[in-house]
C-alpha cells in the first residue's frame, strides 16, 4: 500500500487520517513497516512534505519481512509447533526493559497472517543462539511441556582455557541473587543443577565443548563452566577475559524430541556461528 501525501503533515496524524490506529500505527513503526520515498522510517513525528510516497507493508509481507529483519530462521513448522535458530543478543520473551523485540512478540506478529498464536515452551537465555521450540496452540504447549524432561538439548560453547577432564558431569546447586547473578551455592533454597560435557577440541588456549542439559536451570552452563575453570569465550558476566567473537560464544545446536500431536521423533541441528578453532585466531 502506497499512498501519496498531499499537505504538509506528520507521519502518525497522516497515518491516523487513513484510519489507523495508535496503537497500530506505533506497532508499524516499531517492525519497520513504513517507509517514506523507499526509506525506512521509525520516528512518529517524522515530517511529510507534499508529494513525498508513504508505504506501508502489508501483514503478509510484513509477517516474512520481520523474520528477515531480526535474523530469525524457521526449522520446522506445521499446525502445532513452529522450531526456531534465535539469534544471540534476541530476548526470548519480554522484560520490563524490552517488550516488543523479542523472539516470542516477533513470532506472533509474523503468524497474525495466519490466524494463528504461539506459546512459550522453553527459553533461550539473551545472548545464547540457537533452537527454540514454541507451540501454537494451549493443548501442544502443555504436552511439550509435560514430556520437555524427555528432550535432548545439546549446546556447542568455545571457553578459555582447557578442562581437566576431556568429560564428565558438573553437578551444583544454583540460586540467583538480588543482583540477577546466578551462583553456586549449598543453600536449602537453592535448586539442583547437572550438565555434561565433552571436549571436541583444543587449540590456542581454547576449547570447543558439547554439553548435554540434564537440567534446565538459568545460566546453568555459564555458572557450571565458569566454575570448572573454562569460562564461555565472551562472557565477562562469568568471568571470560576474552571474546574472539564479539559474542557470548554459547549455542544451542541440536534438539531431538517428540512431536506433541503426532508422536514423531524430530531432529533439529543448527549450524555453529561462530567459528571452530581451526579458524580462530
Amino acid at each position: 500500500m502506497t499512498v501519496t501525501v498531499k499537505t504538509r503533515t506528520d507521519l502518525q496524524t497522516f497515518l491516523l487520517s487513513l484510519g489507523f490506529k495508535r496503537n497500530r500505527v506505533k506497532k508499524l513503526l516499531k517492525f519497520g513497516a513504513i517507509s517514506v520515498n523507499g526509506k525506512r522510517v521509525r520516528i512518529y513525528n517524522h515530517p511529510l512534505s507534499e508529494g513525498d510516497k508513504v508505504s506501508i507493508i502489508p501483514k503478509k509481507d510484513l509477517s516474512k519481512d520481520i523474520l528477515k529483519r531480526f535474523r530469525i530462521k524457521i526449522l520446522f513448522e506445521d499446525d502445532h509447533i513452529i522450531v526456531i535458530d534465535k539469534p544471540a543478543g534476541l530476548l526470548s520473551i519480554s522484560t520490563e526493559e524490552e517488550k516488543e523485540r523479542t523472539a516470542y512478540r516477533i513470532l506472533n506478529e509474523y503468524l497474525k497472517a495466519k490466524g494463528q498464536r504461539v506459546f512459550i515452551v522453553h527459553r533461550l537465555d539473551r545472548d545464547t543462539s540457537g533452537i527454540m521450540v514454541f507451540a501454537k496452540t494451549e493443548e501442544a504447549k502443555r504436552r511439550l511441556q509435560e514430556r520437555w524432561h524427555e528432550t535432548e538439548k545439546k549446546y556447542i560453547a568455545l571457553v578459555e582455557g582447557i578442562p581437566e577432564k576431556k568429560e564428565g558431569v558438573i553437578t551444583s546447586k544454583l540460586k540467583e541473587s538480588k543482583t540477577l547473578l546466578v551462583y553456586e551455592t549449598d543453600s536449602r533454597d537453592a535448586k539442583p543443577s547437572a550438565t555434561a560435557y565433552k571436549v571436541l577440541k583444543t587449540a590456542k588456549g581454547y576449547s570447543l565443548l558439547e554439553l548435554k542439559l540434564l537440567t534446565g536451570r538459568k545460566n546453568q552452563i555459564r555458572v557450571h563452566l565458569s566454575g570448572i575453570g573454562v569460562p564461555v569465550a565472551g562472557d565477562k558476566k562469568y568471568g571470560a577475559k576474552t571474546s574472539p567473537f564479539n559474542r557470548l560464544c554459547l549455542h544451542a545446536w541440536r534438539l531431538s524430541l517428540s512431536h506433541p500431536v503426532t508422536g514423531k521423533k524430530l531432529i533439529f541441528e543448527s549450524k555453529i556461528p561462530f567459528h571452530t578453532l581451526d579458524q580462530n585466531t
